[in-house]
């Protein structure tokens, strides 16, 4: 059964670093597009990165996004984090052959990891 897991967060503090995996599992990750997403508390969704067979990619600011597909795990590097970076990341999936553009929807969500930037 195709899914994709995230792990990798937990509680920093500001100006630390954290590495968040997706994990996918039940389908091959080399021709999938990769997203992650961020929500915290009462705002809504928001597109933090995206890669493309790691020809494409889109980051916010201090965030990069990676991928190994030998290891069908998706990265992203999170540095200089500051309080407001503090939410739930998902990482998102979707059959994507395309290496110039991200998807617009996704099809495989995980269940999301927490991120928390306090003292």
């Amino acid at each position: 059964q195709a899914q994709v897991v995230e792990s990798g967060g937990g509680l920093v503090q500001p100006g630390g670093s954290l590495r968040l995996s997706c994990a996918a599992s039940g389908f091959t990750l080399d021709n999938y597009a990769i997203g992650w997403f961020r929500q915290a508390p009462g705002k809504e969704r928001e597109a933090v990165s995206c890669i493309t067979r790691n020809a494409l990619s889109s980051a916010k600011g201090r965030f990069t996004i990676s991928r190994d597909n030998a290891k069908s795990t998706v990265y992203l590097q999170m540095n200089s984090l500051k309080p407001e970076d503090t939410a739930v990341y998902y990482c998102a999936a979707r059959f994507w052959a395309a290496q110039d553009i991200c998807p617009d929807k996704f099809t495989y969500w995980g269940q999301g990891t927490q991120v928390t930037v306090s003292s």
